[in-house]
């Protein structure tokens, strides 16, 4: 395999763990909020918070220097709208991304005091925190989509 192949595997391989691990900690965590069990929820959100660091932290690093790398062995120019667009919508899903692992790490310390204090439910601030975690989340996934569609489509 060339190193052309290689690099372009690890870039989709980069883009199919930032999805799937987004996809997963978005379900597992909104699961586990409709539950009202603060302790299902800090165990939840204390797996959420090291996927968050273990694979979409990776993941985010790698795929801008897959990409920039499979440019330059092509040639092609940064310029073109495709390229500008993804690149355009991955700050957007960073953007989006960095407050909510902060969210994550204020809403499971939350939920661990409350597990800790026995409370039965979760405090208000926490459905808040909730509440902008989860609509934050529309616009990285919808991004990623659209990111998915122009690396194929590549449009002029």
């Amino acid at each position: 395999m060339d190193f052309y192949l290689a690099l372009k595997f690890l870039h989709v391989i980069g883009a199919a763990v930032l999805f799937g691990t987004g996809l997963g900690i978005a379900f597992f965590q909104f699961r586990a909020g409709r539950m009202e069990n603060p302790a299902a929820i800090a165990a939840t959100l204390r797996t959420v918070v090291v996927a968050d660091y273990l694979f979409t932290a990776m993941a985010a690093v790698l795929q801008p220097v897959t990409g920039i790398l499979l440019v330059h062995l092509r040639g092609v120019s940064l310029d073109q709208t495709w390229i500008a667009a993804s690149l355009a919508l991955y700050v957007l899903i960073g953007a989006c991304w960095l407050p909510v692992v902060v969210l994550q790490i204020r809403m499971r310390d939350l939920a661990q005091r409350g597990v800790a204090a026995g409370e039965p439910a979760l405090p208000p601030r926490y459905h808040r925190l909730a509440r902008v975690w989860f609509w934050l989340g529309w616009p990285a996934f919808l991004a990623m989509l659209a990111i998915f569609w122009l690396m194929i489509a590549k449009p002029a």
